[in-house]
């Protein structure tokens, strides 16, 4: 449980305690106005909070799944018909959705809903009394919907620009290299009104650093997003942070994705906060492990199964002693005390193409997971619903199990830029023709990352290598999409997907967007 996401809470109940009453003759004896709500520092976090509520709705959902399951790094195929979805995620894997995909407009929905959550607060704050919490508050929302502004971008291309609330007039669609660049003036201006206290008082919302952290991803995608490199600028942002001296890499990987992360990981920039309970969206053990698996981890939930990756992306684990690898679940599987996890089933029940003699008979199954998805009807992308159908598939098990969640949501909380993703940057950054800063060399910053890791030090360091690094590093954390395309690589082939259509690194804008605005340009391709 997020100690902090219950202080919000509680100062929540306090200022609607303040309005409460059901005596509608006493007098009125505390009022809120903009000239005492919000006037502190912790006031102006409560006013502000519904644009963090909104941010995280569908990161750790459909936002993901478009980052992700359009990779090589994750796949979601139907078992015994569930998760069919009408194809939606055989769409991702393939590359053949369409403007009509359900993910398509919920994230376009998401996006431009928490863009204009962030207005609307702003515009709310116009009358406030004027202090240093009003300057620090607006900061942040202006570099929220910055950011959220970048991901979009990232993921439709040319997109409307809005920074006003209230207003009737229709946006139209702005140039890719122009929405870069008002993200990145918004960013430059509001980064010295930003906190550089790094700590649970700052957790969740954007700080100095984390302004640098989005411009060092644009500034490194810049050659994608502008057709210019920035990548000087890339590493200069990274050494902003470096040289903060307020980051460091964990000291224990795995734990720092356990569901109590929150403030206190070093590692952390800037994470979407989740709470079983309070602050929910994160469902990825329940997604990913098989249901044999409730009672080793000791959940109150059934689980749901689909999610597993494919062989080639976990063929990049392949040091024995990185601690990274260990993330990942294959093979034969045990319970904490050594005893092998056993389904009862039958000959049938367990192989669906059984054709002996007694397909009833019982037999004592040890979960096994196999790395090949086969399909056994591959117009419905179905892996088969027998034991062994739903035993296909690596899992991942980045995000450990919350046993104190009492249904699929968890209270791991999901970073977005972690010190290890600005190594892994500045080093690509210096590779791409970059000035090498501070005596760090892209070997030296791989290097420290690995030794971290307990990974074997490298003698040469390669783009090809470093994006092998970066899929160990940052797997499920919502950037494969965006490296595969930066490397000319999001057209190859992978599992069942063998489209190479180029306009497929953007994502149409909803078929629904353009009913409502005949102002948006569809992208080319849709």
């Amino acid at each position: 449980m997020k100690t902090y996401i219950h202080k919000y809470c509680a100062v929540l109940f306090i200022a609607l305690s303040l309005s409460a009453c059901t005596k509608v003759d006493v007098k009125v004896e505390n009022e809120l106005t903009p000239a005492n709500f919000p006037t502190t520092p912790q006031q102006y976090v409560l006013a502000s909070g519904a644009a963090y509520a909104q941010l995280r709705g569908s990161f750790a959902g459909s936002y993901w799944q478009m980052q992700s399951l359009s990779t090589d790094e994750a796949i979601m195929p139907a078992r015994a018909g569930g998760w069919r979805d009408g194809g939606r995620y055989q769409q991702l894997h393939y590359h053949n959705w369409t403007a009509d995909l359900p993910e398509v407009q919920d994230v376009w929905t998401w996006g431009f809903g928490t863009i204009s959550t962030c207005n609307r607060i702003i515009a709310t704050f116009a009358t406030a009394q004027d202090n240093a919490a009003k300057v620090t508050t607006i900061a942040e929302l202006r570099a929220t919907r910055a950011f959220m502004l970048y991901l979009m971008m990232d993921l439709y291309g040319n997109i409307p620009v809005v920074t006003t609330f209230g207003s009737a007039d229709k946006p139209a669609t702005m140039a890719r290299k122009d929405v870069f660049a008002f993200i990145e003036k918004e960013l430059i201006t509001v980064a010295p009104n930003l906190s550089t206290t790094v700590d649970a008082s700052t957790y969740g919302r954007p700080t100095q650093y984390t302004a640098c952290a989005i411009l060092a991803k644009m500034y490194l995608n810049a050659q994608v997003y502008t057709g210019q490199d920035r990548y000087n600028d890339a590493v200069a942002m990274c050494d902003k942070i470096i040289q903060s001296g307020k980051y460091a890499l964990a000291d224990d990987f795995i734990k720092m994705f356990y569901p109590d992360n929150g403030p206190q990981m070093k590692e952390f920039i800037f994470a979407i906060p989740y709470d079983h309970a309070q602050a929910t969206g994160e469902t990825f053990t329940w997604l990913s492990l098989h249901p044999a698996l409730k009672a080793k981890y000791g959940l109150a939930y059934r689980l749901s199964n689909p999610l597993s990756t494919l062989p080639s992306y976990y063929a990049f684990f392949n040091d024995p002693t990185d601690v990274r690898n260990t993330t990942w679940l294959i093979g034969k599987q045990y319970d904490f005390a050594g005893n092998p996890i056993i389904i009862a089933t039958t000959n049938k029940g367990l192989d669906a193409s059984y054709s002996g003699p007694d397909p009833t008979a019982p037999v004592n199954y040890q979960l096994e997971f196999t790395p090949d998805l086969t399909l056994v009807d591959v117009p419905t992308f179905e892996v088969g619903g027998d034991e062994l159908g739903k035993a296909k598939g690596i899992r991942n098990n980045k995000y450990y199990p919350d046993v104190t969640a009492t249904d699929r949501n968890q209270s791991n909380d999901v970073p977005v830029f972690r010190y290890a993703d600005i190594l892994l940057m500045k080093a690509e950054a210096i590779l791409r023709g970059a000035t090498p800063t501070n005596g760090e060399t892209a070997l030296s910053l791989v290097n420290q990352l690995r030794t971290k890791r307990n990974a074997a030090t490298w003698t040469s360091v390669t783009l090809d290598n470093l994006l092998q690094e970066r899929a160990r590093e940052l797997s499920y954390e919502a950037w494969r999409r965006n490296d595969l395309i930066r490397f000319g690589k999001f057209e190859d082939k992978w599992g069942y997907k063998t489209d190479a259509d180029i306009n497929k690194r953007l994502f149409p804008v909803p078929s629904a967007e353009i009913i409502l605005n005949s102002k948006l340009t569809q992208n080319a391709g849709y």
